[in-house]
């Protein structure tokens, strides 16, 4: 696999996780069980899964009382995509071993 396969496949493991998380934390809420700290899904966001818990806090309507998930997690989201796009566009050449 070439590093592009490598960071393609991370992304898409990391934003699983993250839907996944903000998923379990809402049926714990319901069930009035041991909860998923905040930390950790702002964390699994900073660390790329950031589209992944943002979609899955609209679509399991989660923490969107919240102000700093509200504006938060977008934030992230945000910031990532400028910086990818500022990679691509970037007129350094990145090149890998």
């Amino acid at each position: 696999m070439d590093v592009i396969s490598y960071i393609v496949t991370y992304s898409i493991v990391i934003n699983l996780i993250g839907f996944a998380l903000m998923g379990i934390d809402k049926f714990k809420a319901k069930k009035r069980a041991w909860r998923i700290p905040e930390s950790t899904l702002f964390v699994v966001a900073l660390i790329g899964g950031s589209l992944g818990t943002t979609i899955a806090m609209y679509l399991f309507r989660h923490k969107t009382r919240h102000w700093y998930f509200l504006y938060g997690m977008p934030a992230i989201l945000l910031l990532q995509i400028a910086v990818v796009v500022v990679l691509i566009y970037s007129p350094i050449q990145f090149k890998i071993l």
